[in-house]
C-alpha cells in the first residue's frame, strides 16, 4: 500500500466523519478541492469537481446550514440525514480512495466511510433530540453551531492535512463511545 493510498483513505474517513455532522459541507469542500485541482478523484467520480457540482453542492450546503438553526426543523433534518449520511459517507470514501482493488475500495467505503458517518450522525441526532426535549429547542442553535464548527474543522483538516484529520476522527469516535458507555443501562448482576 503506497503512501498516496493511505493519505486518500485518511481523506475519505475524515470527510465521512464530517458528513456525520453536515452532509453537504464536506461534499462541497471536496467538490471545490477537485475543481481547483487540490485532489484527484477516482475516474467515475470526477463529476464532483465540475462547476455544476460546485454550485449545486454549495447551494445545498447553505440551505442545510441555515435549516439546522431552526428548532424542530433540525430534528426533521436529522431523521432524513441519518440514512443520507451513510450514503454520502460511502460516496466520499469511494470517490477519494486511490490504488486499491474495487472490492477493497467499496468494502472500505461502506464500513469506514458509511459506518463513520452513520455513527456520528446518529449520535448527533440523539444529542439534538435530547436538547429539544430538555430545552424545548432553545439550545439547538448552540448544538448546530458546534456541529457546523466541527464539520468545518474536520473537513479542512481532511483536505489540507489528512493525517491530522484521522486523529480528529479517532478522538470524535472515542468521545462518542465514552458518552454511549455512560448513558447505556448497566447489566444487572
Amino acid at each position: 500500500m503506497t503512501s498516496e493510498t493511505v493519505i486518500s483513505i485518511f481523506l475519505g474517513v475524515g470527510l465521512a466523519a464530517s458528513v456525520g455532522f453536515r452532509v453537504f459541507l464536506p461534499l462541497f469542500a471536496l467538490s471545490i478541492a477537485a475543481f481547483f485541482g487540490r485532489w484527484e478523484l477516482n475516474d467515475n467520480w470526477e463529476w464532483i469537481g465540475s462547476l455544476a457540482a460546485v454550485i449545486t453542492l454549495g447551494v445545498a450546503m447553505l440551505i442545510e446550514l441555515f435549516a439546522y438553526f431552526i428548532p424542530w426543523v433540525d430534528n426533521l433534518l436529522d431523521s432524513m440525514a441519518v440514512p443520507l449520511a451513510a450514503i454520502a459517507g460511502t460516496a466520499v470514501m469511494v470517490s477519494t480512495v486511490a490504488g486499491l482493488d474495487p472490492v477493497v475500495t467499496w468494502s472500505l467505503a461502506i464500513i469506514a466511510g458509511g459506518g463513520t458517518a452513520t455513527a456520528i450522525k446518529g449520535a448527533g441526532a440523539a444529542g439534538r433530540l435530547a436538547s429539544t426535549a430538555t430545552t424545548g429547542g432553545a439550545a439547538n442553535p448552540i448544538v448546530s453551531t458546534v456541529e457546523t464548527g466541527t464539520a468545518v474543522a474536520v473537513t479542512t483538516a481532511s483536505i489540507f492535512a489528512p493525517t491530522i484529520a484521522i486523529i480528529l476522527v479517532i478522538l470524535i469516535l472515542f468521545i462518542i463511545f465514552r458518552i454511549y458507555r455512560k448513558l447505556r443501562p448497566r447489566a444487572k448482576t
